[in-house]
């Protein structure tokens, strides 16, 4: 059986497709910014003279936005010290309090992670992508039913925009204990977008495993005409074509693999 329990991470502000790894989310984190900037240009608008406060927030979104430009960089002391500042500025700005749950899990602090992202919780439980990381968190810790329950929270959020990542990262983070409930949060996923590659592509898997090889080719190739192919995605292309003797497909698969990707493990696997 091919089993690849990959999750989608969200970084922040671009989207990063790697392997069978990270994929970035910007849409949740952008949109509690925006309207944390939005309410207050309408304070300022009922207040002729500018708010101290509104002047905070704008020091404190500045900053967070140069600490997620840090962090993708790679430069984590840079990063944290504008999130920190960001705090200074305003303490109960919430989306500061999640990149720096974020921040702290690169640098592998678990406890202080774990502490940001219930902080940012309790400042705004609303907030969608909070709930996703802190699940991815708890998925990376194998506290798999705990993380289970935010995912749906995150996911069951009506002002949540894209549903989907949360619904497939439950399914990820459960797949092994409760296939049954990851295969149907795969397919609520793609109820919601029917063009997200993540949960395309588990569900090919689950129907390869399954040797239903029609039904995982149908699936592998709405994947491929919605995302780029990764080693993870040209491996289960081939497993499947070779299942149905689509020896052409196998070919040219095998030479993407060997030519883009000479040195990943699905590489070494195919030799």
């Amino acid at each position: 059986m091919m089993s690849y329990p990959s999750i989608i991470i969200l970084l922040l502000m671009t989207s990063i497709l790697s392997g069978c790894g990270p994929m970035a989310l910007v849409g949740a984190v952008g949109q509690t910014v925006n309207n944390a900037a939005y309410n207050s240009a309408e304070r300022d608008a009922n207040n002729p003279q500018k708010s101290r406060d509104s002047q905070a927030l704008e020091v404190a979104i500045a900053n967070m936005n140069l600490g997620v430009e840090y962090m993708q960089q790679g430069s984590y002391d840079n990063a944290l010290t504008r999130l920190k500042r960001s705090l200074r500025a305003k303490p109960d700005f919430a989306p500061s309090h999640n990149v720096l749950g974020l921040l702290y899990q690169r640098l592998g602090d678990p406890i202080e992670s774990e502490n940001y992202f219930k902080k940012a919780i309790s400042l705004d439980s609303s907030d969608s992508s909070t709930y996703n990381n802190y699940g991815l968190l708890l998925c990376s810790l194998d506290r798999h039913d705990e993380a289970e329950v935010l995912f749906l929270k995150a996911a069951n959020n009506p002002l949540y925009d894209s549903p989907e990542i949360a619904l497939t990262n439950a399914g990820t983070c459960v797949i092994e204990s409760k296939p049954e409930a990851a295969e149907n949060y795969f397919k609520q996923a793609l109820n919601k977008n029917p063009r997200f590659s993540y949960a395309l592509l588990q569900m090919a898997e689950i129907s390869f495993n399954r040797n239903q090889y029609e039904s995982a080719f149908q699936y592998f190739k709405r994947y491929q005409d919605n995302a780029n192919q990764t080693p993870k995605s040209l491996w289960i292309g081939i497993q499947i074509c070779k299942e149905l003797d689509r020896k052409d497909e196998v070919s040219s698969y095998e030479l993407l693999l060997r030519n883009q990707y000479p040195d990943s493990k699905e590489a070494r696997n195919m030799q």
